[in-house]
């Protein structure tokens, strides 16, 4: 199920508690929750495919969230960080995996024990977790997206040269979204073919497979096929 329609649903949960609260005169707690409610519905809408706007959390270029995000959003980024926390704790992977030499895919490090060796450079494929504080500024590249959803094609063409310069000069790269199963492994792939790991898309995705469970969906096979087909013209015109 899609981010869009989980907080749907918990916006109007939200909603049927607060008229609860109201009608059982608890009517100073209807105001919390009405406030997280409208918060869920906001999240709600900017998810949805036909809208798509994750810069409105206002997760900026270095990884971090503005004092007005923090505020409007709170409930939502908390709850994002909290979930991503207990959930790593109760699945029983890897945080990362190599899936080729200097190449890693995995979940959001917020512990340094869950960056791979050699200090790499890091693409955070979120957009609603924040960069860890032990991941330099100059070695990250942030590519705000949706849980389940893919990044646009220019943010995938951005993320393939900005790898292919780090193992040039010898870093190894991490890229990662929340658990590391749908956005950063659709960028993962792109990044293999860039390298000439793989011939096209589809048999990186194979790859990946045979050393880390993924979940893509339609919509990032989509961009790939798109972020595929705009590249094939550039290659023949070399």
């Amino acid at each position: 199920m899609g981010i869009s329609k989980v907080t749907g649903i918990a916006a109007t949960a939200l909603l049927v508690t607060s008229v609860s609260l109201w009608e059982i005169g608890l009517r100073i707690a209807t105001v919390p929750v009405l406030a997280t409610c409208l918060v869920a519905w906001i999240v709600s809408f900017a998810s949805h495919t036909a809208i798509n706007l994750p810069w409105i959390l206002g997760k900026n270029s270095v990884g971090r969230f503005p004092i007005w995000s923090v505020i409007l959003f709170g409930p939502f980024l908390m709850l994002a960080r909290s979930y991503a926390i207990v959930k790593r704790f109760m699945r029983k992977e890897s945080v990362y995996d190599q899936i080729a030499e200097g190449l890693y895919l995995g979940g959001w490090p917020f512990l340094l024990k869950h960056l791979p060796p050699g200090g790499p450079s890091v693409i955070d494929c979120t957009c609603e977790l924040p960069r860890s504080s032990f991941v330099p500024e100059d070695e990250y590249l942030c590519l705000a997206t949706w849980d389940t959803r893919a990044p646009a094609t220019h943010q995938i063409e951005l993320a393939t040269r900005w790898a292919c310069e780090k193992i040039s000069q010898g870093k190894p790269v991490y890229v990662h979204c929340a658990f590391g199963h749908g956005r950063s492994a659709c960028v993962m792939c792109a990044i293999l073919v860039a390298m000439g790991i793989a011939e096209n898309w589809k048999d990186a995705e194979n790859i990946i497979r045979e050393r880390r469970k993924i979940k893509m969906n339609a919509l990032h096979r989509k961009i790939l096929e798109d972020w595929s087909t705009h590249r094939v013209p550039q290659k023949k015109e070399k």
